[in-house]
């Protein structure tokens, strides 16, 4: 995936938490403020926090004075734990969780938090939203159920597919119940993914509560590749955390 670039001044950190004993490793983009707001990023399930759509929306929310936090789950990127031993969807909610209890304790970001979810980290984002105090949540193809994720998947040629036993115990879950709890809400989907019926972003769209946005990306797919999308992703992702951060 090519996503467009954007120059920035910003300072970067590398910063480490333990999940469950597992080192977790993550990146925080800081702008030229005082205890900014903060938005977190969270990848997909065969991703990590080097994606270009993380990088570069960190840029653009630097360019808006908002900090930006991105981190690798266990058994992925430099993060510890072996991939197909450590993941599942509990164990990812786990270290979402922790990921932002390590933001809140720091002292040079703000106490306001957002959140950027891909795919599967979507989906993350939407299990545990009414649990936090989120100003704004953005998310990109997110699954509400496994169901239909894992028969995609089990059909797909991904390289890093795994058996059909795999997803169906480790990938077990259903947010639809969470759904009428969230709010400030901007979703993307593109209405060619193979991977993520464009269905789960209308029902996420129709039972969220205002403010809420919908974005279909005309034949769009479940990487982005489109350039025009991309960019339409990080310019009206940037404003809406801008937006809902002002109010």
């Amino acid at each position: 995936m090519i996503i467009p670039k954007t120059e920035i001044n910003s300072i970067c950190k590398k910063i480490s938490f333990k999940s469950d004993g597992f080192l977790i490793k993550g990146t925080l983009h800081l702008p030229e403020l005082k205890c900014p707001s903060v938005v977190i990023g969270v990848h997909g399930l065969f991703s990590d926090s080097s994606s270009p759509k993380q990088i570069e929306l960190a840029k653009k929310c630097n360019a808006l004075n908002i900090a930006f936090f991105r981190f690798d789950h266990r058994g992925c990127g430099e993060s510890e734990g072996i991939f197909r031993d450590v993941t599942s969807f509990d164990a990812r909610q786990s270290d979402f969780i922790n990921a932002v209890k390590t933001v809140y304790s720091r002292n040079d970001t703000g106490s306001r938090i957002g959140l950027f979810g891909s795919s599967l980290g979507g989906t993350l984002c939407i299990s545990v939203v009414n649990t936090l105090k989120i100003e704004a949540l953005v998310t990109f193809a997110a699954p509400v159920r496994s169901k239909p994720l894992i028969e995609a998947l089990d059909k797909s040629n991904h390289p890093n597919n795994f058996p059909l036993s795999f997803y169906k115990t480790n990938l077990n879950f259903d947010i639809s119940d969470k759904l009428p709890h969230i709010h400030n809400i901007l979703i993307f989907h593109g209405d060619s993914d193979k991977i993520v019926p464009l269905s789960d972003a209308n029902e996420i769209y129709s039972k969220a509560g205002n403010p809420k946005k919908l974005i279909i990306q005309y034949q769009g797919d479940h990487c982005m590749s489109n350039k025009d999308h991309q960019t339409q992703f990080l310019n009206e992702s940037a404003l809406w955390f801008k937006k809902r951060f002002a109010t």
